[in-house]
């Protein structure tokens, strides 16, 4: 796990304006009907308002095939619907890109080491944006060691460690797999 992290885990510091950090806000579903494209089913949570309200997307990879490029787009829609993009500064068009990247390797390791994933879920807060993913694997995620830029394969928890403010796995006792969250800073 990345020791990234300048405060303990589940803290994410002092929110801005005096905001309570609290997550909530409604959590809708989505489905990808025919043609894969990915559409909520429930309206998207308001954005994060003085309460500091999160606002949060879930696709479900049921019956879905090309999972990553599926990934991909419902959070770069996520990303428009909640103004990340279109990017007006270089550094927010890294930090959307970031995240995208993110997105893509976490469902990328799920398909090839744990019988793919089961459901992707996003939440934006004002400070994070936290990726989960879920899938029915045994396997414990970490980073190849040593790391060998030069050779293919195996880069992809590398990646999450080094773009990421903190990344970890979380598991339910008595229920099969795994989530593997991810969070990024959402950019200023």
């Amino acid at each position: 796990m990345s020791t990234t992290r300048p405060y303990s885990p589940g803290d994410r510091g002092p929110e801005p304006s005096g905001a309570s950090g609290t997550s909530g806000g409604a959590a809708p579903a989505a489905d990808a009907p025919d043609g894969g494209v990915a559409t909520p089913i429930a309206a998207p949570a308001p954005p994060p308002g003085p309460s500091g309200e999160a606002q949060v997307r879930r696709l479900s990879f049921e019956d879905q095939s090309g999972v990553v490029p599926l990934a991909r787009d419902f959070t770069r829609q996520a990303l428009y619907d909640w103004g990340w993009l279109p990017a007006a500064t270089a550094d927010r068009r890294a930090a959307a890109e970031d995240v995208l990247l993110v997105v893509s390797e976490l469902v990328t390791n799920a398909c090839l080491h744990a019988e793919g994933p089961d459901l992707l879920t996003i939440t934006c807060d004002r400070k994070v944006i936290r990726l989960e993913v879920t899938d029915r694997g045994t396997g414990q995620p970490s980073p190849r060691t040593p790391h060998r830029a030069g050779r293919p394969g195996g880069h992809g928890m590398f990646i999450v460690q080094r773009l990421c403010l903190d990344w970890g796995v979380q598991r339910t006792p008595d229920v099969a797999g795994k989530t593997v969250w991810a969070e990024l800073g959402t950019p200023s």
